[in-house]
Protein backbone atom coordinates (compact mmCIF):
# COMPACT_ATOMS: atom_id res chain seq x y z
CA UNK A 1 0.00 0.00 0.00
CA UNK A 2 1.30 3.41 -0.90
CA UNK A 3 0.96 6.40 1.38
CA UNK A 4 -1.33 9.36 0.62
CA UNK A 5 -0.23 10.61 -2.77
CA UNK A 6 -0.90 13.41 -5.20
CA UNK A 7 -1.50 14.11 -8.84
CA UNK A 8 0.75 17.02 -9.80
CA UNK A 9 -0.76 19.32 -12.36
CA UNK A 10 -1.23 23.00 -11.49
CA UNK A 11 -2.26 21.86 -8.02
CA UNK A 12 -1.11 19.24 -5.56
CA UNK A 13 -4.47 17.54 -5.83
CA UNK A 14 -6.13 14.99 -3.62
CA UNK A 15 -8.99 14.69 -6.09
CA UNK A 16 -8.15 12.66 -9.18
CA UNK A 17 -9.94 12.36 -12.52
CA UNK A 18 -12.37 9.44 -12.80
CA UNK A 19 -15.00 8.18 -15.24
CA UNK A 20 -18.68 7.28 -15.29
CA UNK A 21 -19.85 5.13 -12.38
CA UNK A 22 -22.21 2.15 -12.29
CA UNK A 23 -25.81 2.47 -11.15
CA UNK A 24 -26.13 3.34 -7.46
CA UNK A 25 -28.56 1.65 -5.08
CA UNK A 26 -29.77 4.99 -3.70
CA UNK A 27 -31.23 7.99 -5.49
CA UNK A 28 -28.29 10.38 -5.99
CA UNK A 29 -30.58 13.37 -5.42
CA UNK A 30 -30.86 12.27 -1.79
CA UNK A 31 -27.16 12.99 -1.39
CA UNK A 32 -27.08 16.36 -3.16
CA UNK A 33 -25.10 19.07 -1.30
CA UNK A 34 -23.77 16.50 1.19
CA UNK A 35 -20.23 16.09 -0.21
CA UNK A 36 -17.97 18.87 -1.46
CA UNK A 37 -14.65 19.44 -3.17
CA UNK A 38 -12.21 21.37 -0.98
CA UNK A 39 -9.29 23.50 -2.21
CA UNK A 40 -6.75 25.36 -0.12
CA UNK A 41 -4.70 27.83 -2.18
CA UNK A 42 -1.24 28.74 -0.91
CA UNK A 43 0.06 32.28 -0.75
CA UNK A 44 3.43 33.09 -2.35
CA UNK A 45 5.48 32.18 0.71
CA UNK A 46 3.59 28.92 1.29
CA UNK A 47 3.91 28.02 -2.39
CA UNK A 48 7.68 28.43 -2.11
CA UNK A 49 7.72 26.21 0.99
CA UNK A 50 5.70 23.59 -0.94
CA UNK A 51 8.11 23.46 -3.91
CA UNK A 52 6.08 25.80 -6.09
CA UNK A 53 2.72 24.08 -5.68
CA UNK A 54 -0.17 26.53 -5.68
CA UNK A 55 -2.59 24.56 -3.56
CA UNK A 56 -4.12 21.32 -2.30
CA UNK A 57 -7.45 19.76 -3.17
CA UNK A 58 -9.45 17.20 -1.23
CA UNK A 59 -12.97 15.93 -0.62
CA UNK A 60 -15.20 16.31 2.43
CA UNK A 61 -18.79 16.06 3.60
CA UNK A 62 -21.04 18.11 5.86
CA UNK A 63 -21.43 16.91 9.42
CA UNK A 64 -23.41 20.13 9.93
CA UNK A 65 -23.73 23.47 8.07
CA UNK A 66 -20.65 24.67 10.00
CA UNK A 67 -18.51 21.50 10.04
CA UNK A 68 -16.97 19.32 7.33
CA UNK A 69 -15.37 15.90 7.81
CA UNK A 70 -12.41 14.72 5.75
CA UNK A 71 -9.34 12.49 6.11
CA UNK A 72 -6.74 13.89 8.49
CA UNK A 73 -3.94 13.77 5.90
CA UNK A 74 -5.98 16.14 3.70
CA UNK A 75 -5.97 18.85 6.38
CA UNK A 76 -2.29 18.15 7.10
CA UNK A 77 -1.41 18.72 3.43
CA UNK A 78 -3.48 21.91 3.50
CA UNK A 79 -1.57 23.04 6.63
CA UNK A 80 -4.78 23.78 8.49
CA UNK A 81 -4.50 24.24 12.26
CA UNK A 82 -6.73 24.61 15.30
CA UNK A 83 -5.69 28.24 15.86
CA UNK A 84 -5.71 30.36 12.68
CA UNK A 85 -8.54 30.66 10.14
CA UNK A 86 -7.53 29.86 6.56
CA UNK A 87 -9.81 30.17 3.51
CA UNK A 88 -10.97 27.05 1.70
CA UNK A 89 -12.79 26.97 -1.61
CA UNK A 90 -15.88 24.78 -1.14
CA UNK A 91 -17.41 23.43 -4.35
CA UNK A 92 -20.70 21.59 -4.77
CA UNK A 93 -23.18 21.01 -7.58
CA UNK A 94 -24.19 24.67 -7.76
CA UNK A 95 -20.82 26.42 -7.66
CA UNK A 96 -18.09 27.51 -5.27
CA UNK A 97 -17.55 29.81 -2.32
CA UNK A 98 -14.63 30.71 -0.07
CA UNK A 99 -15.05 30.21 3.69
CA UNK A 100 -12.48 30.73 6.50
CA UNK A 101 -11.81 27.39 8.21
CA UNK A 102 -9.73 25.73 10.92
CA UNK A 103 -9.48 22.27 12.47
CA UNK A 104 -12.02 21.70 15.23
CA UNK A 105 -10.65 18.26 16.23
CA UNK A 106 -9.29 14.98 14.92
CA UNK A 107 -10.85 11.63 15.73
CA UNK A 108 -10.15 7.93 15.51
CA UNK A 109 -7.94 5.31 17.18
CA UNK A 110 -6.45 4.03 13.90
CA UNK A 111 -3.29 5.25 12.18
CA UNK A 112 -5.64 6.80 9.59
CA UNK A 113 -7.86 9.37 11.33
CA UNK A 114 -10.62 11.82 10.53
CA UNK A 115 -10.46 15.60 10.77
CA UNK A 116 -13.45 17.81 11.53
CA UNK A 117 -13.10 21.21 9.87
CA UNK A 118 -14.87 24.16 11.49
CA UNK A 119 -16.35 26.81 9.19
CA UNK A 120 -16.41 30.44 10.31
CA UNK A 121 -19.88 30.79 8.80
CA UNK A 122 -22.58 28.30 7.87
CA UNK A 123 -23.08 27.08 4.31
CA UNK A 124 -26.77 27.68 3.66
CA UNK A 125 -27.50 24.75 1.32
CA UNK A 126 -25.36 22.19 3.19
CA UNK A 127 -27.08 18.85 3.69
CA UNK A 128 -26.17 16.53 6.55
CA UNK A 129 -27.05 12.88 5.97
CA UNK A 130 -27.58 10.03 8.41
CA UNK A 131 -24.61 8.22 9.92
CA UNK A 132 -24.67 4.44 10.06
CA UNK A 133 -24.28 2.98 13.54
CA UNK A 134 -23.73 -0.72 12.77
CA UNK A 135 -20.69 -2.18 10.94
CA UNK A 136 -20.90 -3.09 7.26
CA UNK A 137 -21.56 -6.71 6.33
CA UNK A 138 -19.32 -8.69 3.91
CA UNK A 139 -20.26 -8.10 0.24
CA UNK A 140 -22.67 -5.31 1.16
CA UNK A 141 -22.97 -2.77 -1.66
CA UNK A 142 -21.49 0.67 -0.96
CA UNK A 143 -21.00 3.91 -2.90
CA UNK A 144 -18.29 6.56 -2.79
CA UNK A 145 -19.21 10.16 -3.67
CA UNK A 146 -16.30 11.97 -5.35
CA UNK A 147 -15.77 14.98 -7.62
CA UNK A 148 -14.23 13.82 -10.93
CA UNK A 149 -13.77 16.68 -13.39
CA UNK A 150 -15.32 19.04 -10.86
CA UNK A 151 -18.72 17.33 -10.78
CA UNK A 152 -20.12 15.04 -8.04
CA UNK A 153 -20.39 11.37 -8.96
CA UNK A 154 -21.28 8.14 -7.17
CA UNK A 155 -18.96 5.16 -7.66
CA UNK A 156 -20.28 1.75 -6.65
CA UNK A 157 -18.60 -1.29 -5.13
CA UNK A 158 -18.69 -3.55 -2.09
CA UNK A 159 -17.40 -3.92 1.44
CA UNK A 160 -14.86 -6.75 1.63
CA UNK A 161 -13.62 -6.91 5.24
CA UNK A 162 -12.15 -5.02 8.15
CA UNK A 163 -8.37 -4.79 8.23
CA UNK A 164 -6.88 -7.31 10.63
CA UNK A 165 -3.12 -6.71 10.53
CA UNK A 166 -0.55 -3.94 10.85
CA UNK A 167 -1.64 -0.40 10.05
CA UNK A 168 -4.87 -1.72 8.52
CA UNK A 169 -6.34 -3.01 11.80
CA UNK A 170 -9.90 -1.74 12.19
CA UNK A 171 -10.01 0.02 8.82
CA UNK A 172 -12.73 -0.60 6.23
CA UNK A 173 -11.47 -2.37 3.10
CA UNK A 174 -13.56 -1.91 -0.06
CA UNK A 175 -13.53 -3.12 -3.66
CA UNK A 176 -14.59 -0.22 -5.90
CA UNK A 177 -14.72 -0.21 -9.70
CA UNK A 178 -16.48 1.08 -12.79
CA UNK A 179 -16.62 -1.65 -15.39
CA UNK A 180 -13.02 -2.78 -15.80
CA UNK A 181 -11.61 0.36 -14.18
CA UNK A 182 -10.29 -0.54 -10.73
CA UNK A 183 -8.54 2.83 -10.36
CA UNK A 184 -11.86 4.70 -10.46
CA UNK A 185 -11.45 5.68 -6.78
CA UNK A 186 -7.97 7.15 -6.54
CA UNK A 187 -5.92 8.95 -3.91
CA UNK A 188 -7.88 12.00 -5.00
CA UNK A 189 -10.99 10.71 -3.23
CA UNK A 190 -9.38 11.10 0.21
CA UNK A 191 -12.06 12.35 2.59
CA UNK A 192 -14.98 11.23 0.40
CA UNK A 193 -17.99 9.69 2.15
CA UNK A 194 -18.81 6.00 1.73
CA UNK A 195 -22.59 5.40 1.70
CA UNK A 196 -24.66 2.27 2.21
CA UNK A 197 -27.83 1.56 0.22
CA UNK A 198 -29.92 3.55 2.69
CA UNK A 199 -27.86 6.66 2.01
CA UNK A 200 -26.11 6.54 5.39
CA UNK A 201 -22.41 7.30 5.77
CA UNK A 202 -20.52 4.19 6.84
CA UNK A 203 -16.87 5.21 6.27
CA UNK A 204 -14.53 7.87 4.85
CA UNK A 205 -12.03 7.14 2.06
CA UNK A 206 -8.41 7.40 3.16
CA UNK A 207 -6.12 5.49 0.77
CA UNK A 208 -5.89 3.00 -2.10
CA UNK A 209 -3.92 -0.15 -2.86
CA UNK A 210 -1.78 0.28 -5.98
CA UNK A 211 1.57 -0.69 -7.45
CA UNK A 212 3.60 1.25 -9.99
CA UNK A 213 5.79 -0.10 -12.77
CA UNK A 214 7.98 1.68 -15.30
CA UNK A 215 7.16 1.04 -18.95
CA UNK A 216 8.68 2.93 -21.87
CA UNK A 217 9.78 5.73 -19.55
CA UNK A 218 6.26 6.07 -18.15
CA UNK A 219 4.92 5.10 -14.74
CA UNK A 220 1.93 2.75 -14.96
CA UNK A 221 -0.26 2.25 -11.90
CA UNK A 222 -1.86 -1.13 -11.28
CA UNK A 223 -4.69 -1.95 -8.89
CA UNK A 224 -5.26 -5.19 -6.97
CA UNK A 225 -6.71 -8.38 -8.46
CA UNK A 226 -10.43 -8.84 -8.88
CA UNK A 227 -12.13 -9.95 -5.68
CA UNK A 228 -9.54 -8.14 -3.55
CA UNK A 229 -9.98 -4.80 -1.76
CA UNK A 230 -8.50 -1.75 -3.48
CA UNK A 231 -9.74 1.14 -1.29
CA UNK A 232 -8.99 1.80 2.39
CA UNK A 233 -11.49 3.76 4.49
CA UNK A 234 -11.84 4.93 8.08
CA UNK A 235 -14.99 3.58 9.80
CA UNK A 236 -17.46 6.33 10.64
CA UNK A 237 -17.49 5.16 14.25
CA UNK A 238 -14.10 6.90 14.53
CA UNK A 239 -16.02 10.17 14.98
CA UNK A 240 -16.93 8.99 18.47
CA UNK A 241 -13.26 8.88 19.46
CA UNK A 242 -11.54 12.25 19.94
CA UNK A 243 -7.76 12.47 19.78
CA UNK A 244 -5.37 15.16 21.06
CA UNK A 245 -5.66 18.39 19.09
CA UNK A 246 -3.09 19.15 16.35
CA UNK A 247 -1.13 22.40 16.33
Amino acid sequence: MRGPASELFLLFTLLADTSIAATACVDPTQLAHSAVRLTRYFDELESHDHRGLVGVRGTGWFLSPTTIVTAEHVTAAMTLSTQSWKPLEIVDEDGSQFVPTRIQRVAGPQTERLAIIELQRAVSDARSVAIRKEPLAPDEQVMVLTYPAGRPQLITGRFVQFGDYGKLIGLVLLEMYDGDNRLIVDHGASGAPVFDCKGRIAAVVSNVFTQSIEWAHHEIRISTAWGMPNVVSVPIQALDDSSPQPH
